[in-house]
């Protein structure tokens, strides 16, 4: 009876010892996920304004532009959670005519139903300054623009389409389908 009351005991001890331990590295947790000072919850409040936005609003586009045969476009449309209201074009294209000059450029309406109807055309580029896009021997181009969208209020949201211009005759060679925006 006494070596039952003895293992009972080392038993129960372990028992204690875990629960003990368990709870502790549960304490600890959770005090380290909790900010004690003014500096740490301003990081945390400065992580959480640049994490990335979830889809919708569309703060954020991926654009593509079709064409005839195999040509193709790609515009990653950029706004990052700050108030200069920037708005970044990663414009890539390939299977254009080689060693060519495009234009990106954009129309948009606030009639919010999917179906693009804004003619009014406008090149983008760097800022307000339209900035072409030069093709490589194999017809693929790359160029990096911006906008800067501090005219709008931000929570203005409008559809938006692109395409890609021939520079010397206007010619479109790529269009996209209409997408959302909404302006941070």
């Amino acid at each position: 009876m006494k070596k039952l009351t003895s293992q009972l005991m080392v038993l129960l001890f372990g028992v204690i010892m875990i629960v003990t331990v368990i709870s502790s590295c549960q304490k600890s947790n959770l005090e380290a996920a909790v900010p004690s000072t003014d500096l740490e919850r301003a990081e945390i409040n400065s992580i959480t304004a640049n994490a990335p936005t979830p889809a919708n609003p569309n703060f954020n586009l991926e654009v593509i532009l079709h064409g005839e045969a195999n040509a193709f476009g790609l515009v990653k449309f950029r706004q990052d959670n700050d108030l200069a209201k920037i708005v970044n074009l990663g414009v890539w294209v390939r299977d254009l005519k080689p060693n060519h000059e495009y234009k990106l450029q954009r129309a948009v309406d606030t009639n919010l139903d999917g179906n693009c109807t804004g003619t009014a055309w406008l090149t983008l580029g760097k800022g307000l300054t339209p900035q072409s896009i030069f093709t490589d021997e194999t017809g693929t181009g790359r160029q990096d623009l911006f906008r800067n969208l501090s005219a709008f209020p931000s929570g203005a949201t409008f559809d938006i389409h692109f395409r890609i211009i021939d520079a010397e005759n206007a010619a479109v060679v790529l269009t996209s389908d209409c997408y959302q925006f909404t302006v941070r």
